[in-house]
């Protein structure tokens, strides 16, 4: 018997909502939240518990706690086995790739902590010196999404393509005349947009002050030289060693997550792809790129067993 390769997926900024530790703050990986707030100045166990759902939309507070989540979810898998030993990639959307990192064994959890909790920073500052926004196009292809946005963009109005998130949903990022100029004509292209309650235009030219001081944060956190495959939302190619540049890049560069799971599904092998953190946004992304492949959410402990058992014959 062998298990199928897995791929290990990691939400980002969102996701987040009051009580999301809840299920797991009688699990032995609890204990992590100690480390991030101690890596970071910040009450994690509070913010997981007690903080509202619209505190949590502060940017940098949103990232902490996804990211959290998700850690402590990894690690009570690993802790109870649940995963096999038939890990070969891992991936994250957008704040997804620093517990990725984690995952992937290129970061500590106290080091991966502080860099979050450094771009969250940066970014926020960045959205206060900018106002900026983001929209969600459902159902129109890409190609007419791009000459959509390039063509509003001619007309002096700032806006980008910021999230290739799966068929027929494609993130747009820039200025709030911009998205709503998009919003505007998206009927024409077939689709409809839905807006994020969001602090900024991410993944965009309007997150570049953000660039100095996650370049600092990242160039004094040490990787670990060698480590499992992690597939970068800014190319979608898998790497397994230093990750700063790429860190850096993704603050202004759209997110490629249906390619990235393509590349996990094809060139990497993956059969299965699991879900840790909050929510099941990934989950359904997932089977909208590529309905082939076997892929579970894990929400919380009690979720936790379905994931053995993944062995095939040989």
């Amino acid at each position: 018997m062998s298990q199928l390769p897995i791929g290990l997926v990691f939400p980002g900024q969102g996701t987040q909502r009051q009580g999301m530790g809840e299920q797991w703050r009688e699990t032995p990986s609890w204990e992590l939240t100690e480390q991030i707030s101690e890596a970071t100045g910040e009450d994690l166990p509070e913010l997981l518990l007690h903080t509202s759902t619209e505190q949590l939309r502060r940017t940098d507070l949103a990232q902490l706690t996804v990211f959290s989540v998700a850690v402590v979810a990894h690690a009570e898998a690993v802790r109870r086995g649940a995963l096999g030993t038939t890990v070969v990639a891992c991936a994250g959307h957008s704040l997804g790739e620093y517990a990725a990192l984690t995952a992937a064994g290129a970061l500590t959890v106290g080091a991966a902590a502080a860099l979050v909790a450094a771009r969250g920073r940066a970014m926020r500052d960045a959205a206060e010196q900018r106002a900026g926004t983001m929209g969600v196009l459902v159902a129109a292809p890409l190609p007419e999404v791009d000459d959509l946005v390039a063509a509003v963009r001619a007309s002096g109005p700032e806006v980008w393509v910021a999230n290739v998130n799966a068929p027929g949903q494609t993130v747009v990022s820039g200025s709030p005349e911009g998205v709503a100029l998009v919003e505007e004509h998206a009927s024409s292209i077939g689709g409809k947009m839905i807006r994020l309650q969001v602090g900024g235009a991410f993944h965009s030219p309007y997150m570049a002050p953000a660039v100095a001081p996650l370049r600092r944060a990242l160039k004094d956190t040490a990787f670990t030289p060698a480590h499992l495959p992690v597939v970068a939302n800014v190319d979608a190619e898998p790497y397994t060693g230093d990750w700063a540049e790429l860190g850096v890049r993704q603050l202004t560069s759209p997110v490629l997550w249906e390619q990235s799971v393509r590349t996990l599904t094809g060139v990497l092998g993956c059969r299965k792809l699991v879900e840790l953190g909050p929510g099941r946004t990934l989950a359904g992304l997932i089977r909208r790129i590529d309905p082939e492949v076997e892929v579970v959410s894990l929400n919380g402990p009690e979720e936790l067993e379905p994931v053995r058992g993944m062995a095939v014959g040989t």
